[in-house]
């Protein structure tokens, strides 16, 4: 188990590295994060504005079979909607009932590439669509993992390709010792969201 919890906190500070060298290009193509928002420099946003390509040419060079697999992109917004009310609804009654955290919407929707000034109305509504659509399915996934951990806090014998955030606190898979005791005290154990939530 120490070894597994070495690996997790490895990958957990090689994240906030990653996200610092992110932060890092504020400087190197002239914008600043404040309060939730971007802000370019003058010259930059007026340098932006001379590569955006017009949308007429941006539609006649789009390949065919993209534009003509747009409306099937586009139907899964009423679905996701959906499933972002349910869940944060979910969230708001169960969490308050089992004393789960709360996970903070705004932390994983983030939509913020409308301020890019060389994209065009198209493209920025596309990245909007992305940026929801993959912020959502990643909070939904954080919602579900404290979910787990409350309910079912034991790791798969078969090998998962991806872990959720809480799984490092999950049983082993067969670990019977103790499970009723060792499940109560996991349920609990959500001490580390307070110290983890930013890098």
């Amino acid at each position: 188990m120490s070894e597994q919890k070495s690996i997790i906190d490895e990958i957990k500070k090689l994240e906030k590295q990653l996200i610092t060298e992110i932060q890092k290009k504020e400087e190197e193509f002239f914008y600043k994060v404040k309060g939730g928002k971007v802000f370019f420099e003058l010259e930059t946003r007026n340098y932006h504005k001379t590569l955006v390509t017009k949308l007429r040419q941006y539609l006649l060079h789009a390949r065919f079979l993209n534009i003509l697999s747009a409306p099937f992109i586009w139907a899964c917004v009423f679905p996701a909607i959906f499933m972002d009310l349910i869940v944060s609804i979910f969230q708001f009654v169960c969490f308050r009932i089992y004393g789960i955290p709360k996970v903070n919407r705004a932390d994983y929707i983030v939509m913020d590439r409308h301020k890019l000034g060389y994209l065009n109305g198209v493209e920025k509504l596309n990245c909007a669509y992305c940026g929801y659509f993959n912020g959502l399915i990643a909070y939904v996934q954080e919602i579900a993992a404290r979910t787990e951990q409350y309910w079912c806090p034991i790791k798969h014998a078969q090998r998962v390709y991806t872990i959720h955030s809480r799984y490092q606190k999950f049983l082993d898979y067969g670990e019977c010792e103790d499970y009723q005791s060792k499940i109560t005290a996991i349920r609990k154990d959500f001490r580390d969201l307070d110290t983890d939530a930013e890098p």
